[in-house]
């Protein structure tokens, strides 16, 4: 069916209760939210919706964009404050804007930042548990900083993504990788002290992030050395993909940019 109205939809979620954005039969999803609080808005309106990418369960975003298609046109600002009055309470919607009916959410080229919240030490107050993993074991943060930096640039991640297709490309470049202070969050309850792995990319595999930050945590923990992430990331690696994959609700889409 074709539609004569494409917009791009912004939101906000809190992932820690849903098994993703992928529709999926018995679980809760984003994007099953997202269609039901629609249908509620639009009555009898035919619409679609498409969204940027796959999240993991547990996975938040900060920034999500998904793509919606109707026959008629809508008045903005009413529109946001109509969806924000039906979404539960983990998901808000920021901005609406009109596209060109052949923009392509999907192959657009874009850029996504994620980062990944953690902290060490003490454990943690349970309420961080939906934002910040907590590591029991020392980590050596200088260390993963300096492992963090040797994912930047062109590289084969092979060991880092889980069952990929046969027309999986492993060869990708990371723009950007490094750990931070965390200063994004705060809350009376969060640790003294917490962290935050920041990659930037135009596109992700499989688990790959989380894969990566599991591996920095063995690095700060002293169960591997810089080397060990050198050699992961050659060509000629073992390509066995890395079995500890660090827990997903550290992760979070934190924003997104497409390119002109």
């Amino acid at each position: 069916m074709k539609y004569l109205y494409t917009y791009l939809v912004t939101i906000q979620f809190l992932g820690f209760r849903f098994h993703g954005w992928q529709k999926q039969k018995h679980v809760k999803t984003i994007h099953e939210m997202i269609d039901k609080t629609l249908s509620f808005v639009f009555v009898d309106q035919n619409f679609k919706t498409l969204g940027i990418g796959r999240t993991d369960a547990k996975v938040s975003a900060n920034e999500y964009i998904f793509q919606l298609f109707l026959n008629e046109s809508l008045e903005i600002t009413s529109l946001i404050g109509n969806l924000n009055s039906n979404f539960p309470s983990d998901i808000k919607a920021i901005s609406l804007v009109p596209v060109s009916n052949d923009f392509n959410i999907i192959q657009h080229p874009k850029v996504k930042e994620y980062l990944y919240f953690f902290s060490f030490g003490e454990k943690n107050h349970p309420f961080t548990a939906p934002f910040i993993v907590g590591m029991d074991e020392y980590l050596d943060i200088e260390m993963m900083k300096k492992g963090a930096k040797l994912f930047e640039g062109e590289h084969y991640f092979h060991k880092f993504c889980t069952q990929p297709s046969a027309q999986t490309v492993f060869k990708r470049v990371i723009e950007c990788c490094e750990i931070l202070e965390n200063d994004i969050y705060t809350a009376n309850f969060f640790p003294k002290k917490s962290y935050y792995l920041k990659v930037k990319g135009a596109g992700f595999l499989r688990y790959q992030i989380r894969l990566m930050m599991s591996t920095l945590f063995e690095l700060g923990k002293g169960n591997l050395n810089l080397d060990n992430i050198n050699q992961s990331l050659l060509e000629n690696n073992d390509r066995k993909p890395l079995k500890h994959i660090a827990p997903a609700s550290g992760l979070q889409l934190y924003n997104i940019e497409f390119k002109n």
